[in-house]
């Protein structure tokens, strides 16, 4: 039978299950501007007055082009691009920079990502890998303190750190994606963002909350505590923050383009950060010194890469292959789901498929995915029907298998429910952060981009280059923290640690069907993919599908991960499968909800379904070039 709760109950509990409030915006005012590398932040507390974000829209509906972000003034400043003749790359880099400015602590030139872009033109979607390297001087022991012998604590000595920092990507991603598919010049792109970090924007709670919750690791850096922490205290909700010296980077990458980034002062002042971290006299922190050199940003290059492809139920998905493991573990899990006759299901049996089918294609994640210029990445087997048939044979319809399973053997199998010979080992814990930022884009020539960026923690690193108003990363702690030279993810010099990253992109008949991705460490695999499955297996609509509570199993332990709403739900349909769930937020990442994903899905004569979230991470923001009724 058809599944039994409207998809309206669905989006109702996933707005009850959320907890943040109010979201940044723009409420432009003129204000004086900076001089290069002078101090820096919002406005002297004797000055400060409240405003009000504008408020934003989770979904809309309409023509001739959408952006959809976190933020209403990034995705304002896309919309913008857009409106004034740019393209959906031109968009996605103009957005991209702006929640560099309002985003500062889950993205920013700083960090890095990846990219998926589908060309109207020929049809075709390609990608671009822009996740950060470790350095060349990285030694396989960097993460073991060689005072104890012993890996350093994750927290806080390797998430406030330099031994954490890559080699940034984001810059030369940007001018990448321009050179390939842009209509603008970088400088041009960059162009309201730098306006937006000089007039400041509207602080929300959520940026409120985040830097409170960092106030002992940002009063660590000297910088950090200078910009984001000014007379000690994080800047009130309702003011006006700041960022000139962010404002004066962009200018000098408009001016220079990315040798600035890579080969250039600048450079230097990175690498200082990273190998003498600029702490303050008073922390107690113990700040490991990183491994970077100048020649390290001076080989960098942001890769293209051949998109992972699949089908499901006669759509094309299109994903990041690895580096990334989102393309590939989101592919084979709709492969082995696509084994069963999900549509047909109640609410039990549909998700009991879905949790279980997780679990494999995690399962094989673990065993097999990593950098490709390191690892054998056994792309073509993770992605066959006839593997993805195998794989299906272990779920029982009537109840969960144990976990952590093994990994399915890629040398061996036939598609049949045999003795299927077991692969290796393929139990992980993953450190990804759930703090990262998405935005999809269209414009009205049918192109589309999907983006997904992150400076990994929260914070990434803590640390604030001086003068120049971002944060470094922290993305190496993704790498896993003991060397062993069977681990596809083990540390290397050189090497793009694996990440969960999902940008995805949905053909029907060659064009676009559905565009989505998300934010969540490594539960952005499962928002992407529940997205996907409420969307096209549930029947929900997008909005729906989106709001829709969510759950992670990712063969770590018997438990899945579940948003509050999802257990008060669901947790009595899944209990007669074994199947059982424990509350988002008892582990790594600290907050109930999972994933804060952006779609936009395409219709007849070009109609757009543009889609935020409703309330997670203080709720998305939508908007269409001509907007029109839904339907």
């Amino acid at each position: 039978m058809r599944l039994t709760r409207p998809t309206s109950a669905l989006a109702a509990a996933a707005l009850a299950a959320t907890t943040l409030g109010l979201v940044a915006g723009q409420a432009e005012s003129a204000g004086a501007t900076r001089g290069t590398h002078g101090p820096v932040a919002q406005r002297p507390s004797s000055q400060e007055h409240r405003e009000t974000p504008p408020p934003k829209k989770a979904t809309v509906y309409g023509r001739g082009g959408a952006v959809t972000s976190v933020d209403a003034d990034a995705s304002r400043i896309g919309l913008r691009v857009l409106r004034h003749g740019g393209n959906a790359t031109d968009a996605a880099i103009a957005t991209a920079a702006a929640l560099g400015v309002t985003e500062p602590f889950s993205s920013g030139i700083g960090g890095g990502g990846y990219l998926v872009h589908y060309d109207a033109g020929t049809g075709k979607v390609r990608t671009i890998d822009g996740r950060e390297t470790a350095p060349s001087a990285m030694p396989h022991d960097a993460f073991i303190d060689p005072k104890t012998g012993e890996p350093y604590n994750f927290t806080p000595e390797l998430v406030t750190s330099g031994v954490s920092v890559g080699v940034p990507g984001t810059v030369a991603t940007w001018q990448r994606a321009l050179d390939r598919w842009g209509t603008r010049s970088l400088g041009e792109a960059l162009a309201p963002a730098r306006k937006l970090a000089r007039r400041g924007f509207v602080v929300d709670r959520t940026f409120h909350q985040q830097v409170r919750d960092n106030k002992v690791r940002f009063e660590a850096f000297r910088p950090t505590k200078r910009l984001y922490l000014k007379g000690g205290h994080a800047p009130k909700v309702g003011t006006r923050f700041r960022n000139p010296d962010l404002a004066d980077t962009y200018r000098l990458l408009a001016r220079r383009g990315t040798k600035a980034f890579y080969r250039g002062t600048l450079t230097d002042e990175i690498v200082r950060s990273v190998r003498r971290p600029p702490t303050t006299r008073t922390t107690d922190l113990p700040v490991p010194r990183g491994f970077l050199r100048a020649g390290d940003l001076a080989r960098y290059r942001a890769v293209d890469r051949r998109p992972t492809h699949s089908d499901f139920r006669g759509y094309d998905v299109y994903g990041m292959g690895p580096s990334s493991s989102g393309g590939l573990t989101v592919g084979e899990a709709l492969n082995i789901l696509e084994q069963f006759p999900i549509s047909s299901m109640d609410d039990g049996a549909a998700l009991h498929h879905y949790l279980e089918a997780s679990a494999l294609a995690y399962a094989d994640r673990a065993a097999y995915d990593g950098d490709p210029r390191f690892v054998d990445v056994p792309t073509k087997d993770l992605l066959s029907d006839r593997f993805a048939r195998e794989r299906a044979c272990r779920i029982d319809p009537d109840k969960a298998f144990k976990k952590p399973t093994k990994a399915g053997d890629v040398t061996s199998y036939d598609g049949t429910c045999g003795a299927a010979a077991a692969g290796p080992s393929a139990a992980t814990t993953d450190t990804e952060n759930v703090e990262t930022t998405n935005l999809t884009v269209a414009d009205k020539h049918g192109n589309v981009v999907e983006y997904t960026l992150t400076i990994e923690q929260t914070g990434g690193s803590g640390i604030v280059v001086p003068g120049r108003g971002f944060l470094l990363n922290n993305e190496l702690t993704d790498f896993s923290p003991v060397y062993d030279k069977a681990d596809p993810n083990r540390i290397e010099p050189g090497k793009r640690p694996r990440s969960s990253m999902s940008p995805t992109i949905l053909l029907e008949d060659g064009k676009p069907f559905l565009a989505l991705g998300s934010p969540g460490g490594s539960t952005i695999i499962t928002t992407v993919l529940q997205t996907i499955f409420n969307r096209i297996d549930r029947g929900m609509s997008l909005p729906d599908a989106l709001a829709a509570p969510r759950a992670q199993q990712s063969n770590a332990t018997q438990k899945s991960v579940a948003e509050p709403a999802f257990i008060d739900l669901y947790a009595d349909d899944l209990r007669p499968y074994g199947q059982r769930l424990t509350p988002a937020g008892d582990g790594f990442g600290s907050t109930s909800e999972i994933g804060a994903a952006t779609a936009v899905e395409f219709g007849p004569g070009g109609f757009l379904t543009v889609a935020a979230e409703p309330t997670r991470r203080g709720g998305g923001s939508a908007r269409v070039v001509t907007p029109t009724p839904a339907g």
